[in-house]
């Protein structure tokens, strides 16, 4: 997700993104908002949230 993208969810979500934010702590503030866990970019190697909408982008990382 580009971050114009990222930006527009969060801010839909009552988010309010602030300058140089990093795009992890962004996402995860967006599955606390989701009522998930807020786990963006902590996995090592391996991750059973099978269906999360960030999951592909968190293991490439």
């Amino acid at each position: 997700m580009e971050s114009r993208e990222l930006k527009e969810k969060a801010i839909k979500l009552g988010i309010k993104p602030k300058i140089g934010m990093k795009k992890e702590v962004l996402i995860r503030s967006i599955q606390t908002a989701e009522g998930n866990f807020p786990c963006f970019g902590t996995a090592k190697d391996y991750c059973d949230k099978m269906s999360c909408y960030w999951r592909g982008d968190c293991l490439s990382k």
